[in-house]
């Protein structure tokens, strides 16, 4: 069975759906009421991933830079991609993040692998960015079935569901009674 049914599975759910609606609820209030309306983390993280794209794309020996607004990516001095506040990667780290919290395990383990998701996630994000630009140069008439059908979204969210499942997949199962 996947998942045995005990009472300890169920204080392990009731703890889980708790603290979910808890960060939930943080985030509600802390970025939905403050930090967002606010704008400074959201411009300050749109324009670094702006940014890091265009590196990214000079790397792989593109001419790409950033635009007198520092939230859109420029290829050949032409504007090309404008990186808006829900896609800098805030929520998708903070959706990572607060399932690690939630679900139970170690800290010690949790020390490292948010970080280190999270690491992960903005550089898939560098990638999702890139990719967009690219596509955008070669194939402008297919970006919006790269962009509005998810292709790259999919991806990412399919990279996060792993790491929660690498996670789960971490810790002793409850034996059932």
């Amino acid at each position: 069975m996947l998942f045995p049914i005990s009472k300890v599975d169920f204080s392990i759910w009731r703890r889980f759906l708790l603290l979910a609606a808890g960060f939930y609820l943080l985030w509600f209030f802390g970025y939905e009421q403050w930090l967002g309306p606010d704008g400074r983390l959201d411009a300050l993280l749109t324009a670094n991933m702006a940014d890091s794209s265009a590196v990214l794309l000079r790397v792989a020996g593109f001419a790409a830079t950033v635009g007198a607004n520092p939230m859109l990516v420029l290829m050949d001095m032409r504007p090309f991609v404008y990186i808006g506040s829900p896609y800098n990667g805030l929520a998708i780290y903070a959706l990572f993040a607060g399932f690690i919290l939630a679900y139970p395990g170690p800290t010690r383990t949790r020390l490292w692998l948010i970080p280190v998701g999270i690491a992960g996630l903005y550089l898939l994000n560098l990638l999702r960015v890139g990719v967009l630009v690219v596509n955008q140069y070669y194939a402008y008439r297919a970006v919006a079935f790269s962009y509005y059908y998810g292709i790259l979204t999919v991806l990412v969210y399919g990279c996060i569901v792993s790491l929660w499942l690498y996670w789960i997949r971490q810790q002793p199962q409850p034996k059932a009674e």
